[in-house]
């Protein structure tokens, strides 16, 4: 994830407290945790995007306490093409996220990127 550069940090009794982005910035790091279909996103998978990089689908599985190998073995793939699923490379297809989807027991919104 791409981190904004052109932030405004505004600052109560010295101290940080609120950050201001371009609404451009805002949607780029929203985008992903507003479902189209009503479905929500932990705040702590959230939280997990933000703060390592890291996918929405590693996200969930670490929330959800998986390894690969667990999601993989319902998915009926390797660990490996797991492993590629989650480093966001390559967009995947409807039925690639709805298998997954399954797998994780989520919607496939909660885990479109």
């Amino acid at each position: 994830m791409n981190t904004p550069t052109n932030i405004q940090i505004i600052k109560q009794n010295g101290h940080p407290a609120f950050v201001v982005i371009p609404y451009d910035e805002y949607i780029k790091i929203r985008r992903p945790f507003i479902p189209e279909d009503g479905e929500s996103v932990p705040n702590d998978v959230v939280w997990m995007t933000i703060d390592t990089g890291c996918t929405i689908i590693r996200a969930w599985r670490e929330y959800l306490g998986l390894t690969q190998k667990d999601v993989a073995e319902k998915m009926g793939i390797t660990q490996a093409a797991l492993s590629q699923m989650e480093s966001g490379e390559k967009k995947l297809r409807k039925a690639t996220l709805e298998k997954l989807a399954a797998a994780l027991g989520v919607g496939v919104e909660q885990i479109r990127e």
